[in-house]
């Protein structure tokens, strides 16, 4: 089966397909609302062939459907319908979920993704469990204010390294998980990985959307 893997985030919507093509990039943020990406993601892969469609999305998704609107992108995502619009089947995941499927072997990690907000996700004995971890309280905001996009380039590489820190030790204490996977595009930023965490890759959330369809998740 030719499976299509669009990994939607703030600032790009990359893509990638399982016959040996490489990943695309779309360039993506505030205006990118569904149905600009479905037109955006039929350019670009034109000359790709696929049967089937797995979506990682950056928001909450339940029982395959999105729930509610993104915090980084364009609205009208709630109730659109990518099947009719892809004339494909689509299976649509939370995106950080999908990563962290990808990232999984076995017992239970959790996924924290350190990109244009914080993605979360814990995966335990194969199964996936989205959270919304970014938009608890946490000083004068929200956890997503201070170890994500915004909070990298307000409060600088050092303190920036140090909220993180703080934030994987009070969500291992929480979780207590097996291992901690930390991915997204601002981990590369990270002066030392904490303890009983590991880099993620980005891609790994085209695993996880191969898994999407395999039957492993």
């Amino acid at each position: 089966m030719k499976i299509l893997v669009i990994d939607i985030g703030g600032s790009n919507v990359k893509v990638r397909v399982n016959n040996g093509e490489e990943r695309r990039k779309i360039p993506s943020g505030n205006f990118m609302n569904p149905s600009l990406m479905v037109a955006e993601v039929k350019r670009y892969t034109e000359d790709w062939e696929f049967e089937v469609i797995s979506i990682g999305f950056p928001g909450v998704v339940k029982n395959g459907k999105i729930a509610s609107e993104p915090v980084n992108l364009g609205g009208g995502w709630r109730g659109f319908d990518f099947e009719s619009a892809f004339g494909k089947p689509v299976k649509i995941l939370n995106d950080a979920a999908m990563q962290a499927l990808g990232s999984y072997d076995k017992g239970t990690l959790l996924f924290l993704g350190l990109g244009t907000g914080l993605g979360s996700a814990l995966v335990s004995e194969g199964h996936v469990v989205p959270m919304e971890l970014a938009h608890l309280s946490y000083k004068k905001g929200v956890f997503e204010d201070y170890v994500g996009k915004r909070g990298f380039k307000k409060l600088g590489l050092v303190k920036w390294n140090k909220h993180v820190n703080y934030v994987v030790r009070r969500f291992d204490k929480a979780f207590n998980p097996d291992e901690i996977v930390l991915g997204g595009g601002n981990s590369k930023h990270l002066s030392k990985v904490p303890e009983k965490c590991r880099l993620g890759n980005n891609h790994m959330a085209f695993e996880g959307g191969l898994k999407m369809w395999n039957g492993k998740n």
